[in-house]
């Protein structure tokens, strides 16, 4: 049995998992219990459509506003197909690829849980878009955040009915052509299934899948960078002591600081005797400031677990209940909260991860300024500050909350939306700046650690420096930064850590 692919089913699915799924390029699958379950939903809607008389919302009745307008038995399909057509109206920037096949997976997953009332055969072709490689072109802008991301679910589902545009293994395309190669005929939508595709938290809980799986190796490189630069600039280890963090027992705090001290294990410059007394706080405060965004990773993330192993669409059917409700499910709030909360935390990553690469430029503790051999002749490291000072600038305006904001739709019946798919989508830019702020320290902490020989920092840093060098080496003279901070960034992309 090969054991290359996800299951998805009622069961909980974990982070690493996730990680998992995209790191090793796994398929996805239904389990035979979640099946089950989808069969026997739809069979049970099906046999509810049977009375004329009965209204359920999105089913048999119009969406949002014209909640009231009793759609006939005859009509069910035709509505269905209708929604997705009405609320594709996503603009924007396309979605990175990797975030579309998160929500293909998500949005299996929520429909595996069996209170959605589809059929078996769209769930199988949600899963054969997956593992054929067959993406929907998914676009940044249209989602409020609640009543479910209603326009980027819409361009998802698309080309269920062949409609929409995809990429099919590389290549874009009309869905229409993709579905001709696959040999694939359209899905013959049935009562409450589009509903059921675009109600729901997939484009959110996506992005915030992979703001977390990159913000968690941007901290490890954080930690790792911010130890270089400590030697560079020749720091007093006692703010690494192990007492100071047991007397104030936050978890991130005490494990950054654990993490800097086995970092450092062996240097020969930080035993070294220093004529300073203390550190700027961009060094002394390391444990406090990585330490708190690294709790609050943990926090955020325990959110979005949370939420993917829920049902988020609109109406709910329990058939072991007889009952179809209709409620809120689809409200991004916890989401929109989690993805600010983040995006403010990675943001006071590269806050001080710019003010160490300040410091190292600055010409003290024996460095020469802008750490060049000949400065004035060479500007040396002098702008690549200036280009983090501007990023960081950049992520203090993006940090102000989406989630604060809100705004009715659908005539005032969708009155208070979560902004929620803004958040996430502008998380993710803060988090890719904070990797080019980090890029930036690098280059200036390997720069600056030349200057300490022929004294060594500990051997895993001095391993990572090695492997550095190898990509960019010692900046003697003036020459093109832009490459070298492109080749960091790169570095810090593919290094195995």
């Amino acid at each position: 049995m090969s054991y290359n692919y996800l299951p998805l089913d009622d069961k909980h699915t974990h982070f690493d998992q996730i990680k998992n799924l995209l790191a090793f390029d796994q398929q996805v699958s239904i389990t035979f219990q979640a099946h089950e379950k989808i069969l026997k939903c739809r069979a049970y809607l099906d046999k509810k459509m049977q009375n004329p008389t009965a209204l359920h919302y999105g089913i048999n009745t119009g969406f949002g506003y014209l909640q009231n307008v009793q759609i006939d038995n005859t009509q069910l399909c035709e509505l269905q197909e209708n929604l997705l057509k009405s609320h594709a109206c996503g603009l924007g920037d396309e979605v990175p690829e990797e975030i579309v096949k998160l929500m293909i997976m998500l949005k299996i997953k929520s429909l595996s849980y069996g209170n959605s009332g589809v059929q078996i055969d769209t769930v199988k072709r949600l899963m054969d878009m997956y593992n054929e490689k067959m993406y929907p072109i998914i676009y940044t802008q249209g989602s409020l955040g609640a009543s479910g991301d209603l326009a980027p679910l819409s361009h998802l589902a698309l080309p269920l009915i062949g409609l929409g545009e995809v990429n099919l293994k590389g290549k874009k395309m009309p869905a229409a052509n993709a579905l001709e190669i696959l040999n694939w005929q359209p899905v013959q939508l049935q009562s409450k299934e589009g509903l059921a595709l675009i109600n729901g938290t997939q484009f959110m809980a996506a992005y915030g899948l992979h703001n977390l799986i990159k913000a968690e190796k941007l901290l490890q490189w954080a930690n790792i960078i911010a130890a270089i630069s400590y030697d560079a600039f020749d720091c007093v280890a006692d703010p690494l002591n192990k007492n100071i963090h047991d007397v104030r027992p936050h978890v991130g705090q005490g494990k950054v600081a654990e993490t800097l001290r086995n970092l450092l294990a062996g240097s020969e410059i930080v035993s070294q005797k220093k004529q300073q007394v203390q550190d700027p706080y961009s060094f002394r405060c390391i444990p406090q400031v990585h330490g708190a965004t690294y709790d609050t990773v943990a926090y955020v993330k325990n959110i979005f677990i949370t939420e993917i192993n829920s049902v988020t669409d609109n109406p709910n059917i329990f058939p072991d209940e007889d009952l179809i409700i209709s409620g809120g499910n689809f409200h991004g709030q916890p989401l929109a909260l989690a993805a600010d909360f983040l995006a403010i935390a990675m943001a006071e990553i590269g806050s001080i991860s710019e003010r160490r690469t300040y410091q190292l430029i600055s010409g003290q503790r024996g460095l020469p300024a802008f750490l060049i051999k000949k400065p004035g002749l060479h500007s040396g490291f002098m702008i690549p500050q200036y280009t983090a000072a501007g990023i960081v600038s950049e992520n203090k305006q993006l940090c102000t909350p989406s989630s604060i904001d809100s705004i009715p739709s659908s005539n005032n019946q969708e009155d208070h939306v979560s902004m929620g798919a803004n958040g996430a989508v502008k998380c993710k830019r803060v988090i890719d700046n904070v990797e080019k702020i980090l890029a930036i320290e690098l280059l200036n902490a390997v720069q600056a650690i030349e200057f300490r020989r022929p004294l060594k920092t500990s051997i895993v840093l001095e391993k990572i420096i090695e492997s550095f060098r190898n990509e960019i080496s010692f900046n003697d003279a003036d020459r093109l930064l832009h490459n070298d901070i492109i080749k960091a960034i790169k570095f810090l992309t593919l290094y195995k850590i």
